[in-house]
Order: C-alpha cells, then structure tokens, then sequence
C-alpha cells in the first residue's frame, strides 16, 4: 500500500509562486508514476501534471510553462513548482500515484491519494 502527504499549500498573490511536496512511502518509489490533481469550491476534481519513473511529464494546457512537476527518488518525493498563480488556480491539491508508466489523467488510473493541501491565489 502507498501512502502520500501533501504540503507546501497556503496563501499567495496572483503572480506568485509556491511549491508542493508529495512525500511517499509503502512501495518502490522509483517505479510510481505520480500525478497532481485539484479540486476548486464547486467543482470537480481536475489533473494538473504526472510524472512517470522515466521522468516523462506530461500537463493539462492550462498550467504548462507556469507549473512544473518533478521528482527526487533519494527523497521519494515530488514536488509541483507553481509560478505565476492566478485566482483561478485556486483549489485543494492531491497527488496521487499509480504503479503504470502511462501517463494518464484519468483519475481512475491513480489507485493511492494523499489528503490534499489548500492553496488560495488572492487577486
């Protein structure tokens, strides 16, 4: 079983930038592909970015060249650098990791999801 912690969320103002850690444990890190999703008030819960174990990438249009996803397989963990934030970025950010190389946003595809943190882009 794998298990997942989010961290680095909180307030910042539109042009900023803040990073997410996703620290995991429970199964070899290395062979995970980890993605990032998020969930603002009102709505469903979108991908962002994953990542596979050969460090392909791959983005939902809205957040490429202003996010990018990485690992650290000596930290088993994966961060989301975000940069230029807007308001519309707002929302509760999982990640979640799935033992498939393909880089999927199907949420169905991620079997192992963290509890979330909250990040609030202020205009």
């Amino acid at each position: 079983q794998v298990q997942l912690v989010e961290s680095g969320g909180g307030l910042v103002q539109t042009g900023g930038s803040l990073r997410l850690s996703c620290a995991v444990s429970g199964r070899t890190f290395s062979r995970l592909t980890v993605g990032w999703f998020r969930q603002a008030p009102e709505k469903e819960r979108e991908f962002v970015a994953t990542i596979n174990g050969g460090y392909s990438t791959y983005y939902t249009e809205s957040v490429k060249g202003r996010f990018t996803i990485s690992r650290d397989n000596a930290k088993n963990t994966v961060y989301l650098q975000m940069n230029s934030l807007k308001p519309e970025d707002t929302a509760d950010y999982s990640c979640a990791a799935s033992t498939s190389p393909f880089l999927g946003r199907a949420q169905e595809n991620y079997s192992s999801w963290g509890q979330g943190t909250r990040v609030t882009v202020s205009s």
